[in-house]
């Protein structure tokens, strides 16, 4: 199947592309549990030499406990004073789905929790196949599922995490825009804004498109509809926070307690230089994750300039903006933006244009680098991801 990029026009690329044929996601998914499956037993060995438990690895570290304390006992009714302690800052979906499935079967929390993620991730990989398949093909959507597994952070995509399920959401949202379903688009969007609080890059890239296509089709109540439903999720559940709280802002209020204030980029910018410039030893982990930051700027560039469907750029970008611009802790960052896969597509279809052997070298490296990241975050880095 040919390879050739998908360039629509410039004042029509909100359109969705004319029908192409789909491979089957097989080889990609495949590909992907290859990928996540030599990563968690290099992980599983690691953690046997250290004498630590995989499974608490996985599954109760550091977010994924905030997750499974809703889950146990839903949220805070006070904003409180102290730092980096109030759950209302995680948003429902994954705890509450988490609860609902623990009732119903013989798992714990724990358990359910860590299975919804690994099943999520595969329904994501498939809606990462889905979309490079779309645009550029089967082999080009293959290498972008084998890209993803492989990022220096793949490891949270099987921990209990939400990450793999904002990526399923905001993948088929995204798919459902490109063959024009804008139900089905922004359906997803609620949940991805259910999911995490940058599941508002999906409701700006899914409104955006329907209005685009409600102006071009006025008659079609479907793209007006999308667009009226699509922010329900993100903003259902700022809105509650701030019913609870008694206070219109009091969803700023919780990410101000994690000092996760919006500054306009300062300082990630602060983190960077001292880092790269003023650290005569810096951690490997931050240095992974500032070279994740810059790359992702410098590949939406990239993507910009390969004139990429522009609901993949308006979602690539408002993630990268939530995530640059924020105050927030530095070193989740990389793991804030594992779920812009668009940002990927670039190398994807980079390597899909190259010979054989150059594409064995590229995935071999990634696959092995991002295998080993993985595990010295999970097992050496001390601090939270």
């Amino acid at each position: 199947m040919s390879t050739t990029a998908f360039r629509p026009p410039l004042l029509t690329r909100a359109l969705p592309p004319p029908p192409t044929p789909r491979g089957s996601p097989v080889p990609a998914l495949l590909a992907y549990l290859g990928v996540r499956g030599l990563g968690l037993l290099v992980l599983t060995l690691w953690a046997h030499r250290r004498h630590t438990g995989v499974r608490h690895v996985l599954a109760t570290q550091w977010d994924a406990n905030w997750y499974l304390g809703i889950a146990d006992h839903g949220y805070t009714h006070t904003l409180g004073t102290a730092y980096d302690a109030n759950n209302l800052a995680f948003f429902p979906l994954y705890p509450y789905l988490t609860k609902a499935l623990a009732a119903v079967t013989p798992g714990s929390h724990a358990s359910v929790g860590l299975a919804i993620a690994v099943v999520a991730s595969v329904v994501a990989a498939w809606g990462v196949f889905a979309v490079g398949d779309r645009l550029y093909g089967q082999r080009a959507g293959v290498l972008l599922t084998v890209l993803w597994a492989a990022l220096p952070v793949g490891s949270v995509q099987w921990m209990g995490y939400t990450e793999s399920l904002f990526t399923a959401c905001a993948a088929w949202a995204l798919y459902a825009v490109l063959t024009d379903r804008p139900l089905r688009a922004a359906s997803l969007a609620v949940l991805a804004g259910l999911t995490r609080p940058t599941g508002l890059a999906v409701v700006v890239a899914v409104v955006g498109w329907a209005l685009y296509r409600l102006r071009r089709r006025p008659r079609d109540l479907r793209f007006l509809g999308a667009a009226l439903l699509a922010p329900l999720g993100w903003g259902g559940y700022v809105g509650w926070v701030g019913l609870r709280l008694g206070r219109w802002d009091g969803y700023l209020a919780v990410q101000r307690l994690w000092h996760n204030e919006w500054d306009g980029g300062a300082e990630t910018l602060r983190r960077v230089r001292q880092l790269l410039a003023q650290d005569a030893s810096p951690p490997l982990f931050l240095l992974v994750v500032t070279g994740t930051l810059i790359g992702a700027v410098v590949l939406f560039g990239v993507a910009v300039a390969d004139r990429q469907p522009l609901p993949l750029l308006v979602f690539s970008g408002v993630l990268l903006v939530i995530v640059l611009g924020s105050g927030g802790v530095y070193f989740s960052r990389a793991r804030f933006l594992l779920p812009a896969f668009p940002l990927l597509l670039p190398l994807a279809l980079h390597l899909a244009r190259a010979s054989l052997r150059h594409r064995a070298l590229a995935l071999t490296t990634a696959v092995l680098g991002g295998t080993y990241l993985s595990a010295y975050m999970s097992l050496v880095w001390a601090k939270p991801m």
